[in-house]
């Protein structure tokens, strides 16, 4: 006997509205993890969640992994059951996806990507869903979200920061025959060369990976376990979410591991900011060695902007804008400090405020290292600078040295030289002949190569990937 389609109708609409009811009930108690009942007023919320919503989707698939450890140890210690952990696992691969695919949201009401996450493992599991929290706190929820983001980000910076570096590298040989003035005081002082220049950056930025490796170092020790930075009555296994995530080693002490949240961020901000640091002097450089002035370098046509209304002019924008991005990089570790400066122990409200200018930083740093290395790629040098009769003087120091290995005291020959220029007597050979270590003639970019590779392999970044490929697999 058929149904009374009037009735199935009626049914079908009944088992809708219930549906809604049930996910509209969820999204209001799952709207902020700390929720006791009270409506937050509105003003209030708006100011506290702030641009959470924008910037913790750059978090998310961090949030995912990192539940997913979190799962496996809450079983291991009998606070999930397999089947439990079985359906988490599954669940939180199936966001994954979303997020891969660019379809996971934060909705409207929902405070953060935890609360999101939360939320949809409870529409889809119901009351298991509620369960990934036991152990854990919003606090290192987020610092352990952080710390796998950093991870991640730094990897990118150094593949981009090793390319540019090898571009330096090969300029460096390009051009190592070819003199250029070298100064002091803005003043024409002694000789150097284009090797010289060039050389002289790509050894800056095995520098500048070494802070990052310091940095990351720092940040590759994992938070999760300290809870709310007082640890927790679960007899949690840290040491199993370490391995899981593939930190190096955890933040041992909890009340640490949560006074870390700012100064992981202010640390890697001051690495960032070498990095910077270098872009920017060699930006400079640049700068004023396309000035018709200097004329020690150009660039091709369509590389330059012009005036609207002088027709002459071809303007180094892309390195102007790379001293003021990478300058804008350097003021963020001082940013960062005035947040934390004076926070006692614990976990303060403050600490969201870096995230909205600490995650736009690597986007923006990875954008100017790869403009310069294609720049760099580009730069045409003048071959022929020395040629110029105001860069006699340059060699004045050869020509002491000269004296000197004929046997005059090296006093004596300095005011020999500096007489026959006041009395326009000077009139030098244009030849150097420097050989020792990291000189015009001895670059020793092999050894700056060297060391630049060492450096890097001590990254470790494999570790890091096997773990979290292991972990999306299991």
């Amino acid at each position: 006997m058929s149904k009374n389609p009037d009735i199935s109708g009626c049914l079908a609409s009944l088992s809708l509205r219930v549906h809604e009811t049930v996910n509209n009930n969820l999204k209001n108690k799952l709207m902020k993890l700390w929720d006791k009942g009270t409506q937050v007023n509105k003003k209030i919320e708006d100011f506290t969640v702030g641009k959470d919503r924008e910037l913790d989707i750059f978090l998310a698939e961090h949030d995912i992994i990192g539940s997913m450890a979190h799962c496996i140890m809450l079983q291991s210690i009998g606070l999930l059951s397999q089947q439990e952990l079985d359906d988490i696992l599954s669940e939180l691969r199936n966001i994954y996806r979303m997020n891969q695919e660019g379809k996971l949201q934060i909705e409207e009401g929902i405070e953060d990507i935890h609360s999101q996450i939360e939320l949809l493992l409870t529409q889809r599991l119901g009351d298991t869903g509620k369960k990934i929290h036991n152990g854990r706190s919003r606090n290192d929820q987020v610092l352990l979200d952080l710390k796998l983001f950093i991870r991640t980000q730094i990897k990118d910076v150094v593949v981009l920061s090793r390319q540019l570096f090898d571009k330096f590298i090969e300029q460096s040989e390009k051009y190592k025959q070819i003199l250029m003035p070298g100064y002091t005081h803005l003043q024409v002082a002694m000789p150097s060369s284009f090797g010289l220049w060039f050389g002289a950056y790509a050894e800056s930025l095995s520098d500048d990976m070494q802070l990052l490796l310091a940095a990351y170092k720092i940040v590759n020790q994992n938070p999760l376990g300290s809870a709310a930075g007082y640890g927790s009555s679960f007899p949690l296994n840290r040491q199993m979410t370490t391995g899981l995530l593939g930190f190096e080693r955890m933040n041992y002490n909890v009340v640490y591991a949560q006074t870390g949240r700012g100064k992981t961020e202010r640390i890697t901000a001051y690495a960032l900011a070498s990095i910077a640091g270098t872009l920017a002097k060699f930006s400079m450089d640049f700068n004023l060695f396309m000035s018709q002035n200097f004329g020690f370098v150009s660039l091709p046509d369509e590389l330059t902007t012009g005036s609207s209304i002088m027709p002459h002019k071809k303007n180094p924008d892309v390195f102007e804008l790379l001293r003021a991005k990478c300058n804008k990089i350097q003021a963020l570790p001082n940013e960062i400090l005035l947040i934390t400066n004076n926070l006692p122990t614990g976990y303060f409200r403050d600490l969201q405020i870096i995230k909205e200018s600490f995650i736009p930083v690597f986007d923006e740093m990875k954008d100017c290292l790869q403009i310069m290395t294609f720049m760099l790629d580009n730069i045409k040098v003048n071959e022929n600078i020395l040629d110029d009769e105001k860069y006699e003087y340059l060699f004045s120091v050869e020509e002491v040295n000269k004296q000197v290995v004929s046997g005059m005291p090296f006093r004596d020959a300095y005011k020999k030289v500096g007489k026959d220029i006041a009395e326009g007597k000077f009139n030098p050979g244009k030849s150097v002949n420097h050989t020792h270590e990291g000189s015009i003639g001895n670059l020793y970019n092999d050894k700056i190569t060297g060391k630049m590779q060492q450096i890097i392999a001590e990254f470790n970044f494999e570790k890091a990937d096997k773990a979290i490929k292991a972990l999306l697999e299991h």
